[in-house]
């Protein structure tokens, strides 16, 4: 299993639209709005690194007012 967190920017006042989209994603487990440079923090668990990929570039960033994302895979 691969965890990874998707740091999500968001267009003016879309977040909290947007943090409902996010959280109705098959793979993600969790997700909360934040403080900082990103407005969003996801969190995925996916079979294989592809997967997370494929969530991010396919889904995620598909939503309107997704900005811009950076992810980081849990290495332990």
């Amino acid at each position: 299993m691969v965890h990874a967190f998707i740091m999500v920017k968001t267009a003016a006042g879309k977040s909290e639209r947007l943090l409902a989209e996010i959280g109705d994603l098959e793979s993600i487990t969790d997700a909360h709005i934040v403080a900082g440079n990103y407005d969003i923090i996801a969190e995925v668990d996916t079979p294989e690194v592809y997967d997370v990929l494929q969530t991010v570039s396919s889904d995620l960033q598909a939503l309107d007012g997704v900005t811009d994302t950076k992810t980081y895979i849990a290495m332990g």
